[in-house]
């Protein structure tokens, strides 16, 4: 018989397939497939690609894998019968190896599921920095009344949203769901991805190359970092782009650390001319406990959660619902993770 190995009970039990969910493939595939759900545990943090021991014996012969990424031990388990693999992921890096190239299968993440709660999260962080957050949670923690500074001695330059100017690295489908929203609250956006030609997202302004990432930095007064982590995005937001942006300006990191030069970031902040970020990654995760980041008072240290939403189970099982519908007609997959540009 086909068979489908579902590979998701997380530690984090957020993050653990629901008994709902394996039900519902298992009915969507029919009496033709054998379904084997492991109850092994299956890290989820990260880019996937450390699924559970079990996985590899069961990879053998099987015709899909659906897991938190794509381990390359499964994948050369699997190398001669693998059709189909899922990453119920949204980042793919740890996944992209020479074992799952090798197996020509067809590879799916769940970028388009993570992206509504990231871009909710990615929306309160540029609140949190345009109403003066910062000042506020640094005041309590000294027990002190700290409208002067926002008032009598405007330290804290309190802004609107109408009118202020969003600079998006990467339109994918996080950063054009940031852009929904910010556009539908009056703000200017602008942003950078691979291909500029593309039809520019709704109420954009403008949309550059990635080389012109220093172009959008001097026109945003927020500059959100989205885009996935390649070799051509590492440390794309370097000491030279966050010089560039306006004096007091803010940065919010939803993506990958490796996109943003932390000891430039710190150097910047210290110096006040960059006037706060707001980061969901790092570098090293988790954030090393002596790391100035966490004593920093122009710094919210968020541990890379921006896409926990009660909602996900709901979108995740629709859409490998939907993939499976395709599948089994021969139908192109939605998600489809391109190797050569790694996302």
């Amino acid at each position: 018989m086909r068979r489908l190995v579902i590979d998701l009970h997380s530690p984090r039990p957020l993050w653990s397939v629901p008994d709902a969910t394996v039900r519902a493939i298992r009915s969507a595939l029919g009496s033709d497939w054998t379904v084997r759900n492991l109850r092994a545990p299956a890290p989820s943090d990260g880019d996937g690609g450390s699924g559970s021991p079990e996985a590899v014996p069961i990879a053998r012969g099987a015709e899909v894998y659906i897991g938190w990424g794509v381990p390359a031990a499964v994948a050369r388990a699997g190398c001669e019968t693998l059709r189909w693999v899922h990453s119920a992921a949204a980042g793919v890096g740890s996944s992209l190896t020479p074992e799952l190239e090798a197996t020509r299968a067809v590879f799916t993440n769940s970028r388009v599921i993570q992206a509504e709660p990231m871009a909710d999260w990615v929306l309160t962080a540029i609140g949190f920095c345009l109403r003066g957050f910062h000042a506020a949670v640094s005041a309590q923690k000294a027990r002190r009344w700290a409208k002067d500074v926002f008032t009598d001695k405007a330290t804290v330059r309190a802004r609107e949203f109408e009118g202020t100017r969003v600079g998006i690295v990467g339109l994918g489908g996080v950063g054009c769901a940031v852009a929904r929203r910010c556009v539908a609250l009056g703000m200017e956006v602008r942003g950078i991805r691979r291909r500029a030609d593309r039809r520019k997202p709704a109420g954009v302004r403008w949309v550059g190359r990635a080389d012109q990432i220093t172009q959008l930095a001097r026109q945003s007064d927020v500059l959100v970092v989205a885009a996935a982590h390649t070799p051509l995005t590492s440390h794309i937001v370097d000491d030279r782009v966050l010089k560039a942006l306006p004096h007091g300006s803010f940065v919010v990191n939803v993506a990958r650390g490796a996109l943003l030069d932390e000891d430039a970031m710190l150097r910047q902040l210290d110096s006040g001319h960059v006037a706060g970020c707001v980061l969901d990654v790092f570098s090293h995760e988790p954030l090393p406990r002596m790391h100035p980041f966490w004593r920093h008072p122009s710094v919210m240290v968020f541990p890379h959660v921006s896409a926990v939403s009660e909602r996900f189970w709901s979108r995740e099982t629709e859409l490998i619902l939907e993939n499976i519908n395709c599948y089994l007609r021969g139908r192109r997959l939605k998600n489809i993770v391109d190797f050569q540009t790694g996302y």
